[in-house]
């Protein structure tokens, strides 16, 4: 089997039945697939509505207690047979030829871990999502419209990150690295997935001819635990997200100054970041690293404020 589809389900039946449409519509003809549907615990009809699904090429997973997107995840990826697992949020509307270019990717380079692509907001078509990038204050942003997008003439990007709302990575793989980490509470086990597979050698890339639907955080809850996931992330990754934090920081830097033109910086700080945000000069600057270990310390202080125990352990 080439690709089992991953959809873990909670609540939002409203979302999750147009969303297995596309999807179904979507594939080319042909491909040997399986599309597992992992219940956490809904209780709006969702169940009702699977227990009309239990004919090839859908499986369905019943969870008896709600216990997040990333252990779901993981239930899912155990049972599948194919090859790639095509991991998926509930709220996407996909459209045609988004599946091929993922898959090339894997075949085109040889050091593929995982790969994303463009999502654009269901509401508004702006650009959600071109991959991920890690900002000054050491958190995950998407590169979108606001954020100073790349140009997506070249049909593949390698960046930070990239998200798990859609996205393909070999089964293999995937359980060889322990899947999605289950500390994390339905965020940022993606970004953590991601890093582990960089420390491993391989890439992150997206694809850009591959484009979906997506009504971005739709799924009940889905930021409940935003602070609770940064802070377990900023523990296990903390050289790495200064890493990447500094490689960003021309990018934000010349973006700020486009929006601010009247803003007083310090001429080689300026010089510095021009130079690297257009590839004229390929080192991270000391002043970045620097501004990101300061942020980083007094989101840590703010942490240990909120939280009021010790950092956990990575």
């Amino acid at each position: 089997m080439e690709v089992s589809f991953i959809i873990p389900l909670y609540n939002r039946l409203d979302l999750s039945r147009p969303c297995l449409e596309s999807l179904r519509a979507s594939l080319p003809r042909g491909l040997a697939h399986e599309i597992i549907l992992a219940d956490d615990a809904s209780t709006d009809g969702t169940r009702a509505w699977l227990s009309t699904l239990r004919d090839p090429p859908h499986k369905v997973l019943l969870g008896e207690a709600n216990v997040g997107y990333a252990r779901t995840c993981n239930r899912a990826a155990r049972i599948a047979q194919g090859r790639y697992l095509a991991l998926l949020n509930s709220d996407l509307v996909f459209t045609h030829g988004w599946l091929e270019p993922m898959l090339a990717a894997f075949t085109r380079f040889g050091d593929t871990g995982i790969v994303g692509n463009l999502q654009y907001r269901a509401a508004t078509g702006c650009l959600d999502h071109a991959g991920v990038q890690i900002d000054t204050l050491g958190r995950p942003e998407h590169l979108d419209t606001r954020r100073g997008a790349p140009l997506l003439l070249a049909a593949y990007r390698t960046h930070a990150a990239i998200t798990g709302a859609c996205c393909v990575i070999e089964r293999a793989l995937f359980l060889h690295h322990g899947g999605y980490d289950e500390a994390f509470i339905n965020g940022g086990e993606d970004i953590d997935l991601c890093l582990r597979l960089r420390q491993a050698g391989l890439a992150v890339r997206v694809a850009h001819r591959s484009r979906v639907l997506h009504h971005v955080s739709a799924s009940p809850g889905r930021k409940k635990h935003d602070e609770e996931n940064c802070r377990r992330l900023f523990f296990k990754w903390r050289a790495q997200l200064i890493e990447d934090g500094a490689r960003s920081w021309p990018r934000e830097f010349c973006h700020d100054f486009c929006l601010n033109p009247h803003q007083r910086y310090p001429w080689p700080i300026f010089m510095a970041a021009l130079l690297r945000r257009y590839g004229l000069c390929r080192s991270t600057s000391s002043y970045a690293r620097e501004l990101l270990a300061r942020n980083l310390h007094l989101r840590e202080v703010r942490w240990e404020q909120m939280f009021g125990r010790p950092p956990p352990s990575p």
